[in-house]
């Protein structure tokens, strides 16, 4: 049995690494730019040290290259910063890039490839992106990405319905604390009931938001004031 899945892996990674690292890269971007604009409507769960953030019903607005906007039923805006990146397309938003082949890995059970985007361009606020690429269906699993003005986040995607486009049914959102937005004038009830001092506050931390897709309108158009 162990040998088996030894030449079984063996073969996979013949079959993905025959693939031009460039060339796959290519074909995942031409897949994503596809979608010009979407609405959506899912559920959002966030979970951030010391805050109590319910599970909220919200509405995502992404308009290419970079526009996103996440808004609660209630009409209040609450996303980390950098959390644009939730559209894998904004990725490629910058058109120059150099692409480093790092290899193969694994995405729960699947065997992804791994690439790293190193942007040309001297004033991107991105310094590196790392994305972890299903060969056989060119959608991106998981992507890490590190900036210089919004920390490091992670996304890891799974796909269902919207699979053709490369929108993903459900998005795990990691991100460190000190870089999440709370809408002005809003504030949560801590766990404990108390705040915590200034000292814990400013210690790194890691945050999570899922959120649940459970529709997309894509390609419809949405106008630029969706998005002040």
């Amino acid at each position: 049995m162990k040998n088996l899945l030894l030449i079984l892996f063996v073969v996979l990674f013949k079959t993905s690494a025959a693939q031009d690292i460039n060339v796959l890269v290519k074909n995942v971007r031409s897949k994503l730019l596809e979608v010009n604009d979407y609405q959506a409507k899912g559920r959002m769960k966030t979970n951030v040290a010391f805050l109590k953030i319910p599970v909220s019903d919200v509405q995502i607005y992404f308009k290419k290259p970079n526009k996103l906007k996440v808004i609660s039923l209630k009409g209040i805006s609450f996303i980390p910063k950098g959390a644009v990146s939730i559209n894998m397309g904004s990725v490629f938003s910058d058109n120059e890039f150099t692409i480093i082949d790092a290899g193969l890995d694994k995405v729960g059970n699947t065997i992804v490839r791994v690439a790293k985007l190193l942007p040309l361009d001297e004033n991107s606020d991105v310094v590196l992106s790392t994305i972890y690429i299903n060969p056989k269906n060119n959608l991106i699993y998981k992507s890490k990405t590190t900036t210089r003005e919004n920390g490091s986040y992670q996304l890891e995607m799974s796909y269902g319905k919207y699979i053709t486009y490369g929108l993903p049914d459900k998005i795990l959102f990691s991100f460190n604390t000190k870089d999440y937005k709370l809408p002005k004038g809003m504030t949560f009830d801590f766990d404990d009931g108390t705040a915590p001092s200034s000292k814990t506050r400013a210690q790194p931390k890691q945050g999570k938001a899922e959120i649940f897709f459970s529709s997309y309108i894509i390609n419809k158009g949405i106008p630029d004031s969706k998005f002040k």
